[in-house]
């Protein structure tokens, strides 16, 4: 073969190989292009599609003068990337003051071999602003937002906290998480590669449902009265712990709820998860002869007694195979049914339990709601503990000492309701805080009206009731009293359960309470736990409740009876 031979054979081959080349490429086009093109097209998308998660903004709460309780601000997350850090050490020493952090852990992080690290999730306002600024470079600075509570503790263990995902932990913030946080809504557009949106590319807004805000039945100049009034009980009289919660009996509409010890939600991560409880409506404990007010009401309304009855009281009793003892382990004789609510006799209530019977005696107290949750709309509501005949570890003495409140279990929301009962003219109310939910945006506005749940007694047992308890505090003339105001109320002196008994000198001291007594505006329930001054309610609650009701009278305007009366006899 000669060498031109040789040199077209070898360009026919090359043009072979080409043009079987271009054919195969020819042939890979038509498929990507008409074939496989909507596939193509489906995969560009989703290559060149980001979907961004919009947050709603999380709903306020307002008291009940439209004063800002829980609102939402903004705190910026602060990251680095420490490889594209020009100078570690200037970078450092411009932020560690402005984030406070320690110079030598900022510094370690910024001289790491790490690719990013998180520096702070919550850098004051001006803190983030100021970085944005400075724009260093390898410093990444974004926005959050995150709750905010303008009165820092006040009310917290009522409201709750907000973590930093946006969910709504106790109180109400957990109660209505659903209805607060709204929901989230999103964008999906074309992106460029460095994940900016192209701004002629195709999207998609999906707005977001912002929260719906939450308008309370609770005063703030109430609840911070009854704060103060409350935490100077707890140091007058060196109590551990204590609650008050305040009533308006007409409607269930809760004023006021106070715990101490007490916390402030915005620092909620660094405080104990002890101090997240709300004893209002999570603390079961035995109330003492705070509970005399139901027993008595039970008796009246069954007809067991009238208010002229009398009983002998001898200072002790044996029933079930227990002895019943007064307080003062003194006899009394015999004495009507005011005397037995002066002198809170403990051998006559039982006495007056076993005479009406352990059927009629439980069910009275589940009319009045004890040992079921009020429903209260306050996240973490307990029920209590009532046993009755045919339970577990129900005695026959049970009888006996639970119409004194020993052996029972109630929460402080339950037993102001309950007594908020006999104040209403027997009717049982569902208490309630949220007064209103008003969307933002489009959505119906929600108000709550109040309910009755049921009638617990008659209007006329509690009239005769409500004067009964009037006279027994005059009658001793208790701390409780207020000038100008009659008051109806019980103390409650309970001793602690402990392994095998109760405790030899620890008391939970209670006064439940209301006024006026013609036209009552507020309940309220004072609960002093393990006062270390005096072991008796009549020396710390009730003293306690003296002070908070003056306090109420002028935040609330409550007329004394004489004008009350004068200006019912200028209406007739």
């Amino acid at each position: 073969m000669t060498a031109k031979q040789q040199y077209h054979n070898r360009i026919f081959v090359v043009m072979a190989v080409l043009s079987a080349a271009g054919l195969l490429l020819v042939a890979q086009l038509a498929r990507w292009q008409i074939f496989q093109h909507d596939e193509f097209v489906v995969l560009a998308k989703e290559q060149n599609q980001r979907e961004i998660e919009l947050k709603a903004s999380r709903g306020r709460i307002f008291d009940s003068n439209n004063h800002l309780l829980a609102a939402n601000d903004f705190v910026y997350e602060v990251s680095a990337s420490p490889q594209i850090i020009n100078d570690p050490y200037e970078t450092t020493d411009r932020l560690y003051r402005l984030l406070n952090i320690p110079r030598e852990t900022l510094l370690d992080g910024l001289l790491s071999d790490a690719l990013w690290i998180p520096l702070t999730r919550s850098a004051p306002r001006e803190a983030g602003e100021t970085l944005r600024e400075w724009d260093i470079t390898g410093i990444e600075v974004n926005p959050r937002s995150q709750r905010a509570y303008p009165e820092g503790a006040l009310a917290a263990q009522l409201i709750g906290f907000v973590n930093d995902n946006n969910d709504g932990y106790y109180g109400l913030e957990g109660y209505y998480d659903k209805v607060l946080r709204g929901a989230s809504g999103k964008q999906e557009g074309e992106h460029g590669p460095f994940g900016d949106l192209i701004p002629l590319g195709e999207f998609d807004i999906t707005p977001p449902k912002e929260g719906a805000d939450l308008y309370l039945t609770i005063n703030r100049a109430i609840q911070q009265a009854v704060e103060d009034e409350l935490y100077q009980a707890i140091q007058r009289y060196g109590a551990e712990s204590g609650t008050v919660v305040v009533l308006e009996p007409k409607t269930g509409a809760l004023l006021a709820s106070a715990n101490w010890p007490a916390y402030n939600p915005n620092d909620f991560a660094q405080t104990d998860a002890v101090y997240y409880i709300n004893n209002t409506v999570s603390w079961p404990y035995e109330p003492g002869s705070v509970f005399k007010i139901v027993t008595m009401a039970a008796a009246l309304d069954s007809g067991t007694i009238g208010p002229g009855t009398s009983v002998r009281d001898e200072g002790v009793l044996e029933y079930g195979g227990q002895s019943i003892y007064n307080s003062d382990r003194q006899a009394y004789g015999i004495v009507d049914m005011t005397t037995v609510l002066a002198k809170s006799l403990n051998v006559s209530t039982a006495q007056i339990a076993i005479a009406m019977g352990a059927e009629r005696f439980y069910t009275y107290v589940r009319r009045f709601g004890l040992g079921r949750l009020t429903e209260i709309d306050i996240y973490g509501e307990t029920p209590g503990t009532v046993k009755i005949p045919g339970d577990i570890y129900w005695y026959e003495s049970a009888l006996a000492t639970n119409s004194f409140g020993q052996g029972i279990a109630v929460t402080p929301i339950q037993m102001a309701v309950a007594v908020a009962a006999i104040a209403n003219d027997g009717l049982l109310m569902k208490p309630y805080v949220a007064q209103k939910v008003v969307p933002r945006g489009a959505g119906r506005v929600i108000e709550v009206q109040p309910k009755i749940i049921r009638r617990a007694v008659s209007a006329d047992t509690a009239d005769v009731l409500t004067q009964m308890l009037a006279d027994a505090l005059e009658m001793e003339d208790s701390p409780a009293l207020i000038p100008g105001y009659r008051v109806a109320g019980k103390t409650g002196t309970a001793e602690i359960p402990i392994p095998g008994g109760y405790h030899p000198y620890l008391t939970i001291t209670s006064f439940a309470g209301y006024f006026p007594v013609d036209d009552p505006q507020v309940v309220i329930l004072v609960i002093l736990n393990k006062p270390t001054v005096s072991k008796w309610g009549t020396k710390t609650a009730a003293p306690t409740f003296n002070r908070i009701g003056q306090r109420l009278i002028s935040l609330m305007d409550i007329p004394p009876d004489a004008v009350q009366q004068l200006t019912i006899n200028n209406e007739q």
